[in-house]
């Protein structure tokens, strides 16, 4: 499996100001564990510039991150990734990359509240790293979708993820390549969805 060092923001986007006719603001958490390809999906498929708080890693953090799969990371998220995606002409999509290291979780719980749903990006070699994200997702409620981020070279089917996982068959699992755009937009299509069904199975 290719290496899940993150790739630098795209500088490509315009500078697209916020519609003045922007009436909703939809958030999305972006979650999973250190080095599996968050900031990477914020980055590829935000309409704007992302805000991303990547900081060089250090010789101080060595004994406190753990990074066995991915040796070959060199940056780490320190706050909050930011994004933005137009759905129409009155709502927009806000993007919220989470960091994965165990010493920010505690931001998560915040992170959560008043959020559409959740991606949990999931990387095979380090599958232990997603399940305190899954545990509190449904603790509190949040919806949310599995995306095994394989970057182009699984190794895995998804059936193998979701028993590994030990995955509620009601919840979407679907394969990534968070460096491609148009992958990233199909999991938070698929996020979407998977709300969508939920609202409408609760007003039945």
């Amino acid at each position: 499996m290719h290496s899940t060092t993150s790739e630098p923001a795209r500088t490509d986007q315009p500078v697209t100001p916020l519609a003045d006719s922007t009436e909703q603001a939809l958030k999305i958490a972006v979650v999973g564990g250190f080095g599996v390809g968050k900031t990477t999906m914020v980055s590829s498929v935000s309409e704007i510039r992302p805000l991303t708080t990547e900081e060089t890693m250090t010789r101080a953090g060595a004994g406190i991150d753990d990074l066995e799969g991915v040796e070959g990371k060199r940056t780490t998220t320190v706050a909050f990734d930011f994004g933005r995606i137009t759905l129409n002409a009155t709502s927009v999509l806000y993007l919220f990359g989470a960091p994965g290291q165990e010493r920010f979780w505690f931001l998560w719980d915040r992170l959560f509240t008043g959020a559409l749903g959740a991606v949990v990006l999931v990387d095979t070699r380090r599958l232990e790293d997603c399940f305190y994200a899954i545990d509190r997702l449904e603790d509190q409620g949040t919806p949310f979708v599995v995306a095994h981020n394989d970057f182009g070279a699984s190794e895995h089917t998804l059936e193998d993820v979701r028993t590994a996982l030990d995955l509620d068959p009601g919840i979407p699992l679907l394969r990534c390549d968070a460096r491609e755009r148009d992958s990233a937009k199909r999991v938070l299509i698929a996020l979407v969805e998977h709300v969508r069904s939920l609202i409408t199975e609760g007003a039945r």
